[in-house]
């Protein structure tokens, strides 16, 4: 959430920034705003100019009392009764006018950072390095979906049969394999100094909100409505809520956690071949890192957070690249992303895998999430997070280009984590 000295201090600005992100009615949106918090503020000033009046008038009334001027008390005691009841009235007014401006805040998104490319779609986005092995399959290579279906490894239509479409059965080596790129993330992440999370995978409201999938305009959150609980998309929503209505000390920063949870998303609005398999799935397992840190240290963060996740596709032995999201692409939170997308040969297409944002001050406004400096002085967070790695197009990938006359090859820095060498 954008905070009111961003907008009221740099109106124009942000207003151009809201705009490069496409953002439509973007000064109507601050406009309202300004107008709500200058309503705040008007209604907080005579609010207090009455209660110090009514504090004043309340010592004076015992003191006319005891000195025989009732009329005088008694005059007293009717303004301090008016007022009360102005008061009322106004503290209404104000309460009004905060709930209104905290509703515009929520819907207006993140501001992108200066150097995000401007852009509107996927198409606009900047790929700022590619890697990895690049693998040539014979011409009658399979995608993943029948590779699943050979191998005995993935079952779609059971998974239709107990569920729907989008929730599939992981079976045999499938599951091993899941179980061992699941291992294989964590124990990376541990390495590189994140300390392990396991979170719930429902949220209540306040943590979807504290993180931006709440209001969710989309429906795209699965919601348990008796008891207004939501399941996860991702478990950024729950480690980073950890700091929620926290002040934390600099010297803890930079917190690092990571987590492996099974996330829920309701892809409403997606259709095509682009859903088939793995590709795009109601339920998933991913592993999460999260960072909480310095506003002058935070893009150092995210820098080492793309590194990390460049890392695993390496050992992965996977063909890869990475693009800098333009403006019109980046999601409602971030003020700096990088996808990560690796090749499915089989496919001929690019398959994404990971997202690395930075949020600046963004959802630690929301959560209220703030460090208090050597100098005492309290200051919002930034907040950081990424995909480390998200599994099902991970499995695609590793199973299309992977495939040989003899079965699956699984990479070697994997192996250990599997038990097995091939999928035959």
């Amino acid at each position: 959430m954008l905070t009111i000295k961003q907008i009221t201090e740099n109106t124009d600005q942000v207003i151009q920034a809201l705009e490069k992100k496409h953002f439509k009615g973007a000064k109507e949106a601050i406009d309202q705003v300004i107008a709500f918090n200058d309503k705040r503020r008007s209604t907080q000033n005579v609010l207090d100019k009455n209660l110090a009046e009514v504090n004043s008038l309340s010592k004076t009334i015992g003191m006319l009392m005891k000195e025989g001027k009732k009329e005088e008390a008694e005059a007293a005691r009717n303004r301090v009764a008016e007022l009360k009841e102005t008061n009322k009235a106004l503290q209404a007014e104000m309460d009004a006018a905060s709930e209104d401006l905290q509703n515009v805040l929520y819907t207006i998104p993140n501001l992108p950072y200066s150097d995000v490319p401007e852009g509107f779609g996927a198409d606009d986005n900047v790929v700022v390095k590619t890697g990895g092995n690049q693998t040539e399959l014979p011409t009658d290579a399979l995608p993943h979906w029948d590779l699943a279906k050979k191998y005995d490894l993935i079952d779609f239509d059971l998974g239709v049969k107990i569920t729907g479409a989008g929730f599939p059965v992981y079976k045999g080596k499938g599951a091993q394999l899941q179980r061992a790129l699941i291992n294989f993330f964590l124990s990376e992440a541990s390495k590189a100094g994140y300390t392990e999370i396991m979170p719930p995978t429902v949220v209540n409201a306040a943590s979807g909100y504290g993180t931006g999938q709440l209001p969710d305009k989309e429906g795209q959150m699965y919601h348990c409505q008796l008891d207004d609980l939501y399941l996860i998309p991702t478990a950024e929503v729950p480690v980073t809520n950890i700091y929620r209505d926290v002040i934390l000390d600099e010297k803890q920063l930079p917190i690092m956690n990571c987590a492996y949870t099974q996330c829920f998303r309701r892809e409403a609005g997606s259709y095509g071949k682009d859903v088939r398999g793995l590709n795009r799935l109601h339920e998933f397992s991913k592993v999460e890192i999260v960072r909480i840190d310095k506003p002058e240290h935070s893009k150092e963060s995210h820098k080492e957070m793309l590194d990390h996740v460049e890392n695993l596709l390496i050992k992965l032995e996977l063909p890869y690249r990475i693009l800098q999201l333009c403006g019109g692409d980046m999601s409602f939170t971030a003020a700096l992303c990088y996808d990560f997308e690796v090749y499915s040969e089989a496919q001929k297409r690019w398959l994404e895998v990971s997202s690395v944002s930075n949020f600046d001050s963004y959802q630690a406004n929301r959560l209220k999430c703030r460090y208090r400096s050597a100098e005492k002085k309290t200051e919002l967070c930034h907040t950081l997070n990424g995909s480390a790695l998200a599994l099902p197009r991970i499995v695609a990938a590793l199973l299309e280009n992977n495939q040989t006359p003899e079965g699956i090859r699984i990479p070697k820095a994997l192996v250990p984590f599997c038990g097995f060498e091939m999928i035959d």
